[in-house]
């Protein structure tokens, strides 16, 4: 299958190209074709940019994972746009150019987050939940809507991203102080945390490309989320460390101002449309996933 991927260098794109690199041929979008080539292999086809592209008639699948990260700098209004239009401009350009294809390819999978349904208290919800009008909504609301203008000429699938856990990523920003003996809960530690192993965001990925039955939303989250303090608790086991010392949410607010809501605020997502679908979580309980990856 040739398949066209975008954020092919980032955590989960990485990991992506080196699972589907054996079976099928790889066209990755990056913004520095040199330094990509040199992290994930010579054998890949390279693209700088889509422009100049007026089709998609070669390519079979696109998997749409590019995006300035959400949680690297504080939200100045400058950075919301860079996070809003980082995601919405290839997004929208990838459903022009699938629509201006007469052979179009078979699936567009396309990232999103659960940042889409807002703060949800303690209700445990899947794809069919509504959603609190919040920034995150809104960069995730258009982000969907733009891959789905798409539908009219190809199969799409969303896939709404919890916490992934995996060498890298969020986790890799938790474990210094969790290490020192420092880590703990963020405000009263009662906000959903739903995670998934980064073995099994790319399993469900491989999973929608070829099962063409499945389309629309689905939630990559582990099928047992847990609040912020049990996820705190179950870290410091795993790391032989206590995990006691909470974080002020006011504090976090000062340091990190509208993006605290991110950490203070959260969801306990199932992931409900891709175990009705058939696909299997290897890793469905957080302490063997943690073990895993941080192989202990």
């Amino acid at each position: 299958m040739k398949i066209l991927i975008t954020g092919a260098s980032g955590f989960i794109g990485s990991r992506l190209v080196e699972a589907l690199n054996e079976n099928h041929e790889l066209t990755l979008l990056t913004r520095q074709p040199g330094k990509t080539r040199q992290q994930l292999g010579g054998q890949h086809h390279y693209l700088a940019s889509l422009d100049g592209l007026e089709d998609l008639n070669d390519i079979d699948a696109v998997i749409n994972l590019a995006g300035e990260p959400i949680v690297a700098k504080r939200w100045s209004e400058q950075q919301k746009q860079r996070i809003c239009e980082s995601r919405w401009n290839i997004t929208a350009k990838l459903s022009q150019l699938i629509l201006a294809s007469n052979r179009a390819p078979r699936v567009f999978i396309s990232g999103s987050a659960i940042g889409y349904y807002g703060r949800q208290g303690q209700d445990h919800i899947d794809e069919s939940a509504s959603f609190h009008n919040e920034f995150s909504h809104e960069v995730c609301q258009k982000w969907e809507q733009l891959a789905l203008d798409s539908a009219l000429n190809t199969r799409v699938c969303i896939v709404r991203t919890g916490i992934v856990l995996g060498q890298g990523g969020a986790l890799a920003k938790m474990l210094p102080p969790f290490k020192l003996g420092a880590g703990g809960p963020i405000g009263d530690g009662k906000q959903g945390m739903s995670w998934i192993h980064i073995k099994d965001m790319v399993r469900l990925i491989e999973y929608l490309l070829t099962h063409e039955t499945c389309q629309g939303i689905f939630n990559a989250t582990a099928p047992n989320p847990v609040s912020n303090a049990e996820f705190s608790k179950t870290l410091g086991k795993v790391l032989h460390r206590p995990a006691v010392l909470p974080a002020p949410a006011f504090a976090l607010k000062l340091m990190l101002g509208e993006m605290a809501e991110l950490l203070i605020e959260g969801q306990y997502v199932l992931p409900k449309r891709a175990l009705d679908a058939g696909f299997n979580f290897e890793f469905t309980e957080l302490e063997t996933a943690l073990y895993d990856v941080l192989g202990r």
